[in-house]
């Protein structure tokens, strides 16, 4: 007897229904989508979203991207949560939607992590 997927609850979310998911602040307010995830090849554990934000019909769209493990998802809002005020989401690191991030060069990614307080998917610090 096969088992419906779609309609039993369980903890498991395709990546292209996170794909577009609401970014809040803990009080609803809201901040941008989620626009990818990045997904490290070896573990198979999601490392960062990239959070999508500003910017006008797409034009001037900042891109940032966040440790996955300081997002959480709220069910209140049906979005995910990231407790983060005005000035630290403009001093994040983050690029525009017309250039990608360096994946490769963790130098950089050592930063954001440093920037979040968080360790490294990679471990270390």
């Amino acid at each position: 007897m096969a088992i419906d997927v779609t309609t039993t609850p369980h903890q498991l979310i395709a990546s292209d229904r996170v794909e577009g998911t609401a970014v809040r602040r803990p009080n609803g307010d809201m901040i941008g989508h989620i626009e990818r995830l990045m997904i490290d090849k070896v573990s198979g554990k999601v490392s960062y979203a990239v959070l999508s934000f500003g910017g006008f019909l797409g034009m001037g769209t900042n891109l940032l991207p966040l440790p996955w493990g300081r997002l959480r998802y709220n069910t209140k809002f049906e979005a995910y949560e990231l407790d983060i005020d005005e000035e630290e989401l403009k001093r994040a690191p983050s690029f525009r939607a017309d250039k990608d991030f360096d994946w490769g060069d963790r130098v950089q990614e050592a930063e954001l992590h440093r920037y979040y307080g968080m360790p490294p998917y990679w471990g270390g610090f």
